[in-house]
């Protein structure tokens, strides 16, 4: 991949490949946010593809068909006793703002159990804390 067009610090890619659920929230019929925990897995290209059990029936799905604006967010609290943590028992994760669409694929993840209609998010904002040595505050920024 060209890291030029890659949405992500070598950090935050690393991040979110050793996590296995983040939080999607989209917005509602009546304009609200609604946030549901999601498995998920990062492509090489950059998007984010979202799945769930009959994920074309649940609200979330008809959700980004009505409003493709959604937030992912990918967070955790480091171990106090973990030497690799950029500040060990604090917080940190990633949030990704974007554009969503619904595709068809499959996740290779719960398999037999997620449905092969997805939600396939493209970053437009990431914001990251506490992952990145070099950049250990937070960190936020359009792609």
């Amino acid at each position: 991949m060209d890291a030029t067009t890659d949405p992500f610090t070598a950090a935050e890619r690393a991040y979110l490949a050793g996590q296995g659920l983040g939080r999607l929230s989209t917005i509602g019929p009546d304009g609200g946010p609604q946030t549901r925990p999601v498995g998920f897995r990062l492509n090489d290209d950059g998007t984010i593809d979202v799945g769930g059990p009959d994920n074309a029936n649940s609200r979330k799905y008809r959700n980004v068909r009505a409003d493709p604006h959604v937030s992912f967010l990918v967070d955790d609290m480091a171990a106090p006793d973990d030497p690799d943590a950029v500040k060990p028992g604090w917080g940190r994760g990633v949030e990704i703002r974007g554009i969503a669409e619904t595709v068809k694929g499959t996740m290779h993840i719960g398999q037999g159990y997620f449905s092969d209609d997805l939600i396939r998010i493209r970053p437009t904002r990431v914001i990251s804390w506490h992952i990145d040595p070099d950049h250990p505050e937070q960190r936020s920024r359009a792609v």
